[in-house]
């Protein structure tokens, strides 16, 4: 009677010791065993209209697992539906549905890079940030189009466009409208370091001057080496009261970026842009100029070129006069090139 007692209880013992292995396994396989399969690092995008049905697909589309089934359980003992985070989030080749689950409820999100463009309006920055971004553009356009909100940032219309340092930065991508105007506000300060300001106090301009005048200079040239000629020449004119007398602002004025040749008839249009009829720098910005633009202004070459005017060989180049006479052999190759051409507007 014992020995069979003893038998009963080994047996007993050996079934709950395989049962325990078998379950070991199962949890193993399904949460611990390498599921996902990827062809390279993948990201889903969960944002505030997503349901964990939702969640389930993009995991499942993207991720590539052998079986789902350990995302579940996890998902319904730790009651996922009600602790949804936004985010953008990593998928692995070889990763596990531990850690992808894991990820995914603590919000442990991956940075991206949001790309601020050197564009020349602020529905195109908005329309760029809204298609990076989980924000809607119109969030974007409705703070930057905000008079108060304006204010605060200490600009106003015409000059917000000198709050945007181009350059790519690593974010976040469930940000918020606001979260994304105080990182800008950030890299703006990091920017105008007390070397630039020194530098832009000893010409004379303040930042939002430099940023008026840097982005007339990038939509005068692509031309890197040659911007911080163009910057002198302009500086020279603001220095001797002549007016700028720049096409790019007459282009901005009648928002036609896309005229080749500048005719007397578009020169006539009355706006504070008109850089023909007003002296001075225009009222802010015509695009939101990049960096090497910025610092072209600021470490402008100094010379006693007062006109310039693009070569004949459309290069995109120009050729430089510090007198109205040279200045009208110029033009007249370049009008000749535009004639030969057929280029008329």
């Amino acid at each position: 009677m014992e020995k069979k007692k003893k038998k009963i209880l080994i047996g007993t013992f050996i079934a709950l010791v395989l049962i325990g292995a078998a379950c070991a396994g199962t949890i193993y396989y399904y949460l611990f065993a390498p599921q996902f399969h990827p062809q390279k690092t993948t990201y889903i995008y969960i944002d505030r209209d997503d349901t964990a049905d939702s969640i389930y697909n993009k995991v499942k589309l993207q991720g590539r697992p052998r079986s789902f089934a350990g995302f579940r359980w996890m998902a319904r003992y730790r009651k996922y539906p009600q602790n949804i985070h936004t985010g953008r989030y990593a998928i692995r080749p070889g990763e596990n549905m531990y850690h992808v689950f894991s990820r995914l409820y603590r919000g442990y999100q991956e940075p991206m890079n949001l790309t601020v463009g050197s564009v020349r309006t602020l529905d195109r920055l908005a329309r760029s940030i809204g298609k990076q971004l989980m924000i809607d553009s119109a969030e974007i356009a409705g703070l930057m189009n905000d008079s108060a909100f304006q204010q605060k940032s200490g600009y106003h219309k015409e000059t917000m466009p000198c709050l945007f340092i181009p350059e790519t930065y690593q974010v976040y991508w469930d940000m918020s409208a606001e979260e994304f105007f105080e990182r800008m506000k950030l890299e703006h300060q990091k920017f105008w370091n007390q070397e630039r300001l020194n530098k832009a106090t000893a010409i004379g301009m303040t930042p939002a001057e430099v940023c008026t005048l840097a982005s007339i200079v990038e939509e005068e040239t692509n031309n890197n080496p040659e911007k911080p000629i163009v910057a002198g020449l302009y500086i020279n004119r603001l220095h001797s009261g002549m007016p700028l007398q720049a096409d790019p602002t007459i282009k901005f004025a009648l928002q036609d970026f896309g005229l080749r040749r500048i005719t007397n008839a578009h020169l006539a249009i009355d706006s504070p842009y008109n850089t023909y009829r007003n002296t001075g720098l225009p009222p802010g910005p015509i695009r939101i100029p990049s960096p090497i633009g910025v610092d072209a202004v600021l470490n402008y070459t100094k010379h006693n070129y007062l006109y310039m005017c693009a070569k004949e060989d459309l290069s995109g180049t120009h050729n430089f006069a510090s007198n109205y006479t040279e200045h009208m052999k110029n033009a007249r190759k370049y009008w000749n090139a535009l004639n030969e051409r057929k280029i008329f507007k």
